[in-house]
């Protein structure tokens, strides 16, 4: 952590009703609290538009206030600001980053596309801006399919940066796009040998699955979605418990929409970690979106050049 941001949340008194401040500076700064499903539970009930990458986006391109404030991790808060260049967008923790944008750095998409010419690039937005600058259009896995059908069918696909979201594309497609080697640290590490278990151990349980994870475990799922999809379903269904392959954080939405269901977190192996939470989700905290807030910091900032590149294939998303 940068000792500057250790040294505000020092400051921070321990009687200071952290959500009442967060709701009176919203108000005072005219700000839009944005916040994804897998932020922490008090976080999400604190936030003026909740959902996933998708939702996000649109959210962020819809939105007049005069403050943005990101409760997700980086690159999500890159698309607000390539969104709404005139507008200010913090993040609790500049630090909150993603394992599939580590994995597909701008130079090294930028050679392969290179040996393809003849090929598409559609990057999944969880990407940096550098990566998005790259792409011919985006997609979100709430929205994979469609932007996919939406192009030439003769025309090669390269797909970055999730091999799992792009892997279950073809299958389900049956397309051939080539795809880029990266994966989301939360997703891989679901064990289909557990998952086997607690499937046998809960025979009244649905499995549902986020695409992103791996092909084994998903050849075991009644039903594979984006997030918001997942959450619809355990609504809409009238099986009376889930086993959840995807990040923890949702499950606060599935117990608050559906109470008198039962929700159970895909197993994973075990190592002495809570692997099945993103830690980069979990580095925002109510008190660092408190300091965000009052200090209106810190600050995504983003060359203009590379906003308007990166710009282009989102709009493109969007149109869809």
């Amino acid at each position: 952590m940068p000792i500057r941001l250790e040294a505000k949340l020092s400051e921070i008194p321990a009687w200071l009703d952290l959500a009442a401040e967060i709701r009176r500076l919203k108000v005072e700064r005219k700000a839009v609290l944005l916040a994804h499903y897998y932020q922490e539970a008090e976080i999400q009930d604190l936030a003026d538009v909740l959902g996933d990458s998708l939702a996000l986006a649109q959210a962020a391109r819809a939105t007049d206030a005069e403050l943005i404030v990101f409760a997700g991790v980086h690159f999500m808060a890159e698309t607000a600001k390539i969104l709404n260049p005139e507008r200010t967008v913090v993040v609790p923790d500049l630090a909150a980053g993603c394992s599939l944008a580590d994995a597909c750095p701008a130079p090294e998409l930028a050679a392969w596309k290179a040996a393809h010419p003849e090929h598409l690039v559609v990057a999944y937005i969880n990407c940096t801006a550098a990566t998005k600058a790259l792409a011919d259009i985006i997609c979100t896995s709430g929205n994979a399919e469609k932007v996919v059908k939406s192009l030439p069918p003769d025309r090669p696909i390269l797909f970055v940066p999730d091999k799992n979201l792009g892997g279950w594309l073809n299958r389900k497609l049956g397309l051939a796009m080539d795809l880029w080697p990266g994966t989301c640290i939360v997703h891989e590490t679901f064990s289909e040998r557990k998952l086997i278990e607690a499937k046998l151990a809960h025979p009244e349980a649905l499995f549902i699955a986020h695409p992103e994870c791996e092909e084994p475990v998903l050849r075991h799922a009644d039903f594979v979605g984006s997030t918001a999809r997942l959450l619809s379903f355990v609504t809409e269904s009238p099986a009376p418990a889930f086993i959840v392959g995807t990040e923890t954080g949702i499950l606060h939405q599935m117990k608050k929409r559906a109470p008198g269901k039962t929700f159970y977190s895909a197993p994973y192996e075990e190592g002495g970690c809570a692997c099945n939470e993103c830690p980069h989700m979990k580095l925002n905290t109510l008190e660092k979106l408190y300091l965000c807030l009052r200090d209106v910091e810190p600050r995504i900032e983003m060359d203009e050049a590379l906003r308007r590149a990166a710009l282009a294939p989102l709009e493109r998303m969007l149109a869809l």
